[in-house]
């Protein structure tokens, strides 16, 4: 394909953009129902003595009467957070009312975390306000028809206030807690029975701290910009692109202080009244139970019967109107097993109960329009008798790869009911044998260096994508034990929370640590090149307190299809960054008690989400860009994928190589060389002469202006499968200096996703001469001692070549000799060396081959002997130096003769070597050694020219 043709190619692609765009604006701004709001403040009595007042703004349809829905913010947020999801509820012909929490937005109070007597009780005065409103449809005396619906902690609220207060007639939580002392505390080990329910939890006592969401949390209420000023006037109200900013990038919304699912960022959506302190906005209850959990980890009776208090667990029992209990497959705070258990309580109240599990939560993002829309009609079905009956299905959703505004393209799983249930279908299990021996982990002192699981908002913060950040998952070596699968035969969909049964014990001489044993199991997907996933990066604490236990281990509840050849692995650590885990030093050994993983199976009737239109003509222009981009790079793979089957043994062929930059600068010029296996080649020439632009382009990192560069026949382009047989180095690696080099080496190496058995690390060790010292911690190390770890990390995997751009830099002599001597013990194995190097001295002493570049060109390449005897220079050891030089200095054309002891050296000239043997023979020198003067240096001068004025 032609310049041309790829320009009009391109401008055609973005005349449809535009066009697309066009129709999108046109949708976008056609006028819908007319939406009447009301701002109030509401008394609702008082707090330390303080009068306590809510924030309101009422959303009135076109036409009233009509029933009515209370909408609650999330943590952090306040009523402005929930204004996109009001207006469309609004339209929808409901009379909507949202309210800033006590201690949020413009509401006074202190936070209690939905406590009975607190903001229970205000929202029950917020149904007693709808009874008053003539625009409120009624069901008798002071009882509006009413639901309510929010995310998080708006979804607790909602289920609290439908299990204190009976006038509201449906409900729709979303991402919320069942439990807070396990949502926060979580245990997932016991010796009883778990509930056959999809995605059911131990829920066992004495669980393991989540601190890095309970922080961020706790400082959303401490207070801060925005905070402090109780008379500071609300901030303008949120627009749809704050909505959006926070629900594409919850991590950068959680920290800032706020819940992603419910919206503001403090400073930005309004100031909330009231007292900041020690405690923030929190009750002095609240923040006594967060600083014990911050400064232990572990939590009294009483903290624990605090969190319960305030959990909808201590009312689901009593909850039996219609509920749409709506939870995220991406959610490391409020997982699927938080409303698993919601579902069961209230089957067993006798509730109706209709659950869906959505790609995406805290991690991953709001729900979507349809769901939206789905709540909707939840809403429309059993306020109002309007529309089908959504009944008591089971809906979970199986991540696509194409995004439409943001959320998951999904094809959703629907089966009849929510298996488990109180008369419903039992959940099918599905054993998988699982492999491994009995292992040894240990826990460092301080629980330090950690796991990597997860960081609040990981999944939406990596690159907007959650699938991405669960490959980053990092157990470190001597933490954990692992047992896998062989590779499955067919694809198998995991949907909710598998089990395993563990047997823990402790290493003889060893006692229990005061806090127990501290583990953490999850499970990962294997594929066939051995990169590991961890679906929505979740993992299961556990605390066992006493040894030896055979305990069953419920693992997070996720939605993943298991491909086949992929195998299954159940890693269980005994750290993780993400939670609290004891200072103390320990040992433990982790075996299986049962070899079976029982993987949760919900079998349903398959279908697709379709976007609405806007979004369908935006999907057509990904597919469009993307089928331009497959037959551009299948045009290049067919121009640049190309192998000599006559050079696939040769390590690097260069052929006419240049690289021109705007302006006329012509950085590289017609370089051609070749290097052969077993060869140390040193890349020499002033500054400027191109070295590192050469490097850059055989790297792929950037594209030549012409000629190829070939490794191992194969063609260099940016992306190309060939360069993995390449290891580089590049002077100023990071390594972690509170770590070992051997631990460096290994999380370099799990980070690349590549199995352990590929690293070689005892090979890579060995040739670096690193020895016990690998053992130490780098902030330990000797310059030379990193350079040498560096080096070590590039061999990694032994690539059949090294690209080493000044890996003598900062070194003593002592230290350059042994750097050379890892340089030959590497290319010794029959692998290939390329160094770029300014230490003329040091390539002629390291390198077998050498090749010489001056403004972009080659002037000269071949062995360092051959290019150091360019000069003309010769040396002859004779018995008589004196006598010889004389005799030399008389021949003709002879120069520069020197005597350096024994030895005698001339710049013949021209003059054949022979003759000048010739003469010192006759004149009766006895010459024991004739040859060429091996300086490279002075032929690297003559090459360049800057030996000459």
């Amino acid at each position: 394909m032609s310049k041309n043709q790829l320009r009009w190619l391109a401008s055609a692609l973005v005349a449809v953009i535009v066009a697309a765009g066009a129709l999108i604006w046109v949708n976008s701004g056609s006028d819908g129902p007319v939406i009447k709001t009301e701002d109030r403040m509401v008394p609702a009595g008082e707090s330390q003595g303080r009068p306590v007042q809510l924030d309101t703004t009422l959303y009135l349809p076109e036409q009233t009467p009509a029933p009515a829905v209370l909408v609650a913010h999330g943590f952090g947020g306040s009523k402005e957070s929930v204004d996109g999801d009001a207006r469309e509820l609004a339209a929808r012909g409901f009379v909507v009312l949202t309210w800033s929490a006590r201690g949020f937005g413009r509401s006074t109070g202190q936070i209690a975390l939905n406590a009975p007597d607190a903001e229970v009780a205000d929202t029950s005065l917020l149904v007693t306000e709808l009874a008053k409103r003539p625009e409120v449809q009624k069901d008798g005396d002071n009882d509006p028809r009413v639901g309510i619906t929010g995310g998080s902690y708006g979804g607790a609220i909602s289920l609290l206030a439908a299990g204190y207060d009976k006038r509201i007639d449906a409900l729709a939580p979303v991402i919320t807690y069942n439990d807070l002392s396990q949502a926060l505390i979580p245990n997932s080990a016991t010796a009883a029975q778990v509930p056959n329910t999809p995605s059911a939890n131990a829920f066992a006592d004495q669980g393991v701290f989540k601190r890095s969401w309970a922080g961020v949390f706790f400082a959303a209420g401490m207070g801060g910009a925005g905070f402090a000023n109780p008379n500071a006037e609300a901030a303008e109200p949120g627009t749809d692109n704050d909505e959006q900013l926070d629900a594409q990038n919850p991590a950068a919304a959680a920290a800032a202080g706020s819940d992603p699912q419910g919206g503001g960022m403090p400073g930005r959506r309004g100031a909330p009244t009231g007292e900041t302190g020690p405690c923030g906005r929190f009750t002095a209850q609240i923040c006594a139970a967060y600083t014990e959990l911050a400064t232990t980890g572990r939590a009294s009776q009483q903290t624990i019967d605090l969190l319960k208090s305030v959990s909808p667990s201590s009312v689901t029992s009593r909850i039996t109107q219609p509920a749409m209990i709506v939870q995220g497959e991406q959610d490391t705070l409020f997982g699927l097993d938080q409303s698993d258990a919601t579902a069961r309580q209230i089957a067993q109240a006798g509730g109706k109960v209709k659950v869906v599990w959505y790609a995406g939560g805290h991690d991953g993002g709001r729900p979507g329009s349809s769901l939206r829309s789905e709540i909707a009609d939840w809403f429309d079905f059993h306020l109002r008798g309007k529309g089908s009956d959504p009944g008591t299905s089971f809906e979970y959703a199986v991540q696509g790869a194409l995004r439409a505004q943001g959320t998951p393209n999904v094809r959703t799983i629907t089966a009849p009911t929510y298996p488990g249930l109180t008369g419903g279908s039992q959940t099918e299990r599905r054993p998988v044998t699982l492999n491994g021996p009995q292992q040894m982990v240990v826990n460092p002192p301080g629980g330090n260096p950690g796991s990597i699981t997860s960081m609040p908002g990981l999944g939406s913060v990596v690159a907007g994508s959650s699938r991405l950040a669960s490959q980053l998952a990092i157990d470190l070596p001597g933490q954990v034990a692992r047992f896998s699968s062989e590779p499955l035969t067919s694809q198998l969909l995991i949907s909710g929370a598998s089990t395993v049964r563990l047997r823990v014990e402790g290493v003889p001489g060893q006692p229990l640590p005061a806090d127990g044993v501290v583990l953490f199991a999850k499970l990962f997907d294997v594929g066939p090149t051995g990169t590991r996933t961890l679906p929505a990066s979740a993992v299961s604490p556990l605390r066992i307190t006493q040894l030896p236990a055979d305990v069953t281990v419920t693992l997070p509840g996720i939605v993943r299809p298991i491909e086949a050849e992929h195998r299954i692995e159940v890693a269980v650590t005994t750290t993780d960054q993400a939670y609290a885990v004891p200072s103390q030093p320990a040992a433990f050994t982790v075996s299986l008690a049962d070899n079976a993983l029982q993987v949760p199976i919900v079998p349903g009737t398959r279908s697709t989400q379709t976007p609405p239109m806007f979004a369908l003509i935006g999907i057509g222009v990904v597919i469009g860009l993307a089928v331009i981009v497959a037959i551009i790079a299948a045009i290049r793979r067919r121009r640049a994928d190309d192998v000599d089957p006559s050079l696939t043994d040769v390590p690097l062929v260069i052929e006419g190589l240049a690289k021109s930059y705007p302006g006329g600068l012509r950085a590289v010029d017609n370089l051609s060389f070749r290097v052969e296996k077993g060869q140390v080649l040193g890349l020499l020439g002033p500054n400027g002469a191109g070295k590192t632009t050469s490097l850059r382009m055989l790297m792929g990192l950037i594209q030549p202006t012409e000629g190829s560069i070939r490794v191992f026949g194969h063609k260099v382009y940016s992306g190309a499968p060939v360069l993995s047989r390449i290891g580089s180095f590049v002077e100023g690696s990071g390594f972690l200096p509170h770590l070992s080099g051997e631990m460096n080496l290994k999380l370099y190496w799990a980070a690349t996703g590549r199995p352990d058995e590929q690293a070689h690390f005892d090979e890579a060790i060995e040739i670096a001469g690193l020895g016990h010292a690998v053992r130490r911690k780098v902030r330990t190390y000797s310059q030379g001692m990193r350079q040498r770890l560096a080096i070590a990390q590039a061999m990694l995997g032994l690539p059949d070549m090294l690209v080493l751009d000044e890996p003598t830099n900062g070194l003593d002599p002592p230290q350059i000799h042994q750097m050379r001597e890892v340089l030959k013990r590497y290319a010794a194995t029959g692998r290939t060396v390329l160094v770029s190097s300014h230490l003329l001295a040091e390539v002629e002493q390291a390198c077998t081959h050498v090749v010489v570049m001056h403004r972009g060109k080659l002037v000269a390449a071949g062995e360092v002997a051959d290019i150091a005897a360019v000069g003309g220079e010769a040396t002859f050891r004779v018995d008589q130096p004196d006598e010889a030089a004389s005799v030399l200095r008389a021949l003709s054309g002879v120069t520069d003769v020197v005597v350096e002891g024994r030895q005698v050296h001339a710049n013949l000239d021209g003059t054949p070597r022979s003759d000048a043997l010739g003469a010192l023979v006759k004149a009766g020198v006895a010459v024991e050694q004739a040859g060429p003067r091996r300086r490279l240096e002075d032929a690297f001068l003559e090459l360049v020219g800057e030996n000459k004025a």
